[in-house]
């Protein structure tokens, strides 16, 4: 068959590739100058560091065969993500663990001592947390809350954590050791030659052609016999119903002679600083050396016409307008929607590769009888 892939990042290469080991011809198209999408990487010109252009990328899995899968086409080095936070004048370690416990309340609890005195913090009259708010002070209490958690989300999310689900914070750790590897997958890494060549010997396969600064075009489809959308849901449709919430990043670029903050990831967790965080790009690479270092401040803010979407922001609102979008993708004919901007979804890279994966091989068993969404968005 002929298959188009509107999007040369994970999920446009990883079914790309496979589609073209069972025989298939796949075109592959992108608006941008690269490949990659948002895990793009280049030099920097000025300093050599490796950077991440659209913010960094630490792959991290528990699945076996993603693993063995992005080791195919690039060598891993291991990688460690020790975040830290500057907040209320002083430098923590992310996640909350039991060093930042002791520190932030100048203690010297051993893990079960500082269970129950976390425990003692914790607002113990909210039996079911629905909020982040809520979730954030039945778990860890008002002084960490405020410190670490509040005045961040406020500037990630630009809305009060009480209007955020609780399932936000779920995902962050609340450790009683003195681990503090932002991750615990058993598998974490960084490509060695970075995400753009990884993925570039993905897509490097007689059957794959790639078109890059190449919109897509309603007419293009016609030339295919079946197309894989990984671009935003809601642009599919020319934002007929609207658009769907996202929020974007800023980032302001500058450059150091030496070494700026002395990690890779520094939060800052007051509200009155204007960045989310500052990150070091050389220290993605801690097996390359540099003089000069290139870092980058973020800034989060909602996304217009025109911005590089980032995080879905599925509230109530959006999700309303999200099952609108999906009763119009499921009843398309040819088309199939993936990845995060496709199904509207935050994935990380490992669930995006399993995602593409997964869906090659229904698409090897069924053909033209492909879904709409082989993971519903909802």
């Amino acid at each position: 068959m002929k298959i188009l892939l509107v999007g040369a990042g994970l999920s446009g290469a990883v079914i790309g590739r496979q589609l073209a080991e069972a025989g298939h011809d796949c075109r592959v198209i992108d608006s941008r100058p690269h490949i990659a999408g948002n895990c793009h990487t280049e030099r920097d010109p000025e300093t050599g560091v490796m950077l991440h252009l659209y913010g960094p990328h630490i792959f991290h899995t528990d699945d076996a065969g993603v693993w063995d899968y992005v080791n195919r086409f690039a060598e891993f080095v291991p990688f460690r993500n020790r975040v830290k936070t500057t907040s209320q004048g002083a430098v923590y370690s992310l996640p909350v663990n039991l060093h930042t416990i002791n520190q932030f309340f100048g203690k010297t609890l051993r893990p079960d001592e500082a269970r129950a005195f976390i425990e003692s913090r914790a607002d113990r009259s909210i039996a079911e947390p629905q909020s982040f708010e809520e979730q954030a002070l039945r778990f860890v209490g008002p002084e960490l809350y405020q410190a670490f958690f509040k005045g961040y989300t406020e500037k990630q999310w630009g809305c009060s954590p009480r209007d955020l689900p609780a399932s936000i914070l779920k995902r962050l750790p609340l450790r009683f050791n003195y681990d503090d590897n932002y991750f615990f997958h058993r598998f974490q890494g960084m490509p060695r030659a970075g995400y753009t060549a990884m993925v570039a010997a993905i897509l490097d396969h007689p059957r794959i052609t790639v078109e890059l600064q190449t919109p897509y075009r309603p007419e293009m489809a016609a030339q295919a016999d079946h197309l894989f959308w990984s671009g935003p849901l809601d642009g599919f449709f020319d934002y007929s119903l609207g658009r769907l919430g996202y929020r974007t990043l800023d980032f302001e670029r500058f450059t150091h002679q030496g070494d700026y903050q002395g990690c890779a990831v520094m939060n800052y967790g007051d509200r009155e600083v204007p960045w989310t965080r500052i990150t070091e790009h050389k220290h993605f690479s801690p097996w390359e050396s540099h003089d000069s270092s290139t870092c980058y401040r973020e800034y989060s803010r909602a996304a217009g016409p025109g911005d590089i979407p980032y995080y879905p922001i599925r509230l109530v609102e959006e999700k309303s307008l999200l099952a609108q979008y999906v009763d119009l993708a499921q009843a398309q004919r040819g088309v199939t929607f993936v990845g995060r901007l496709g199904t509207y979804r935050y994935l990380d890279m490992d669930v995006t590769i399993r995602e593409a994966l997964d869906t090659a091989g229904v698409f090897l068993g069924a053909g033209k009888a492909m879904p709409g969404f082989v993971t519903p968005p909802i």
